[in-house]
């Protein structure tokens, strides 16, 4: 085990992010790549990178790395973290072991990491690896390798696409006009490409990487950024509008109003799409939010199971049930098809099928949903002693309510509402969700009750 003074900054529970160059910088990437060999045992790992600057110096340094400790690198240039998900997968056959992807997703600019899968794009955590890469990275001390490894460059793109249009019938979709918001991150080059073989108009917004983030970081879960897609929807007459943070691992969606609707309420829309050709299937939720995804995965002829939050469990969840797709309230849903892996690009084609074939706008889609369980959105409190704060609040409301779940932090269950108090991974923050059988008023009223006892916590 590590000591606390001997641990990396940049090395958290799932994957690296730090600041560049004084929490993560090219020694520590060239690192990383020999205590990847090392520790896993890898002999062709697919690389890529992201659009931030210090993206292509910390990937050579990675490449250099893992060659220099005998490694053969298929280096796949500029991409998102999901088409290194699929080069895992997809170039098994070709003997690619492990995959590794220079991002910091929705970080500022001057951050940068890494995300790291093993064969068949099984992520690397701390429970399955990253503990062990860290200690070697802290050491500095390798293996002789017997051989040198070797660098080829390679596209994907064509393959990925490919991959992507697999997911639905083209034939069967509508021209619909898509606002379409990159971020200036990696998504606008995958959208274009998709859409030479897509029946859609797409208005682009800020559709060139850049790496320095002139219209602000691409984080849609933030408030602030979501009124540029908002308003080109309304401005263009949209039939909805798409957003992507940097890396376009989640994909975020606004009616054709220009609202906003909550990552929750797609995850009902995408199981029932999918369950459509696939009945019978399981469907992995977690408990943030549950009522709506549990009603339209029931009542679309699949099977809800309960995961706790967070890709890694998610993906480790879906392997162990076969699921057939797994979505969470912050975006990232999940595929069996896509190696259990989370794609920003595969929600999107499936919900403009479901809007094709129904002849619905995406306002129509969710509004049941949104009518009969209304949510208060993530609300965070930071708190000195969460653990002493989750402890409190089991005392006052475990006695009246009609089900306890521990899967991950607290869910409690009355008859006409809900909610869950959960610990962040990361920092002192307790964060809550309520939501309610259609009473938007005692949303209100239970939203600040666990407000005000959170903050009096504090």
């Amino acid at each position: 085990m590590l000591s606390d003074t001997d641990r990396l900054v940049c090395f958290k529970a799932y994957d690296l992010r730090g600041r560049v160059p004084d929490e993560l910088n090219v020694d520590i990437a060239r690192a990383v790549g020999r205590a990847f060999v090392t520790s896993l045992g890898a002999r062709k790992v697919a690389v890529g990178h992201d659009i931030r600057p210090s993206s292509p110096e910390l990937s050579a340094a990675l490449i250099e790395g893992l060659t220099s400790q005998g490694a053969d690198v298929i280096d796949v240039g500029l991409c998102g973290t999901e088409m290194i998900y699929f080069a895992a997968k997809h170039l098994e056959s070709e003997g690619v072991d492990g995959g590794i992807i220079v991002t910091a997703s929705h970080n500022p600019s001057d951050y940068n990491g890494m995300k790291l899968v093993t064969r068949g794009a099984r992520p690397v955590s701390g429970d399955t690896g990253l503990n062990d890469i860290e200690r070697l990275v802290v050491q500095g001390e390798f293996p002789t390798p017997e051989r040198q490894g070797s660098v080829t460059q390679r596209s994907i793109l064509d393959e990925y696409i490919d991959h992507l249009l697999t997911y639905i019938d083209v034939s069967s979709c509508r021209p619909l006009r898509i606002v379409s918001n990159a971020g200036n991150g990696g998504a606008g080059p995958i959208v274009e490409a998709l859409s030479k073989r897509l029946p859609f108009e797409f208005i682009p917004l800020y559709h060139e990487p850049d790496g320095s983030f002139p219209h602000g970081v691409p984080n849609p879960l933030l408030p602030e950024n979501r009124e540029p897609t908002t308003r080109a929807v309304q401005q263009h007459n949209a039939d909805l509008g798409l957003a992507w943070d940097g890396d376009f691992d989640r994909c975020f969606f606004f009616d054709e109003n220009g609202g906003f609707i909550e990552g929750y309420y797609v995850v009902g829309l995408l199981a029932e799409e999918l369950l459509r050709t696939n009945p019978g299937e399981k469907i992995i939720y977690e408990p943030r939010l549950t009522w709506n995804s549990i009603e339209r995965i029931e009542a679309s002829g699949g099977i809800p199971v309960l995961s706790k939050t967070g890709h890694a469990f998610i993906k480790e969840r879906m392997r162990l049930e076969d699921a057939l797709y797994g979505g969470e309230m912050s975006a990232h849903h999940y595929f069996r098809d896509f190696a259990y892996c989370d794609s920003g690009m595969i929600p999107w084609l499936l919900v403009c099928q479901l809007m094709s074939r129904t002849g619905n706008q995406l306002s129509q889609l969710v509004g049941e949903a949104q009518r009969r369980y209304p949510v208060s959105g993530e609300l965070n409190t930071k708190i000195a002693d969460p653990q002493k704060a989750l402890g409190h609040i089991r005392m006052i409301y475990e006695p009246e309510a009609e089900l306890v779940d521990t899967t991950d932090g607290l869910a409690f269950e009355f008859e006409h509402w809900r909610f869950n108090v959960r610990l962040s991974n990361t920092e002192p923050v307790v964060r809550l969700n309520v939501e309610t059988r259609g009473d938007p008023e005692l949303l209100k009223q239970k939203t600040e009750e666990l407000l005000e006892l959170l903050h009096e916590l504090a």
